[in-house]
């Protein structure tokens, strides 16, 4: 190969490279899931991980900032209590206090912002309140 047919070569590899771009994480590709899917009735701390799917990592550094829990897989929607997000110190977890007033289901919807993506990540996680 000839140093001007590498240049051509090499300044076509670099324009393909330049048109592709990098791989771009859809909000899609992120998820919470339950770290345990029961929690005692009264004052309770439920635990969530935010996980990136496609390499199943937690995701460490997103902003919350809707949180709601109701009793909704008991028909019960309008049965709501308040829900504060609290310190973890695992990564990737995150934590949040409530009063379950009744054993049942319930449901967690979580509301969050990804740095450096696009949209929100958005779950409802329903999980069960026993005595």
């Amino acid at each position: 190969m000839t140093r001007k047919s590498f240049s051509r070569a090499l300044w076509a590899a670099l324009f393909a490279a330049a048109l592709t771009g990098p791989a771009v994480a859809d909000i899609k590709d992120y998820a919470f899931e339950l770290v345990q899917r029961e929690a005692k009735v009264g004052e309770a701390v439920l635990s969530v991980r935010l996980v990136d799917r496609r390499t199943g990592k937690p995701v460490t550094d997103a902003v919350i900032f809707a949180k709601r829990i109701d009793m909704a897989p008991d028909s019960m929607e309008e049965m709501v209590s308040k829900i504060e997000q609290v310190p973890s110190t695992e990564p990737g977890v995150y934590r949040f206090r409530a009063k379950l007033s009744m054993a049942g289901g319930w449901r967690l919807s979580l509301g969050a912002k990804v740095q450096g993506e696009t949209g929100t990540v958005e779950n409802k996680l329903v999980f069960q309140a026993v005595k």
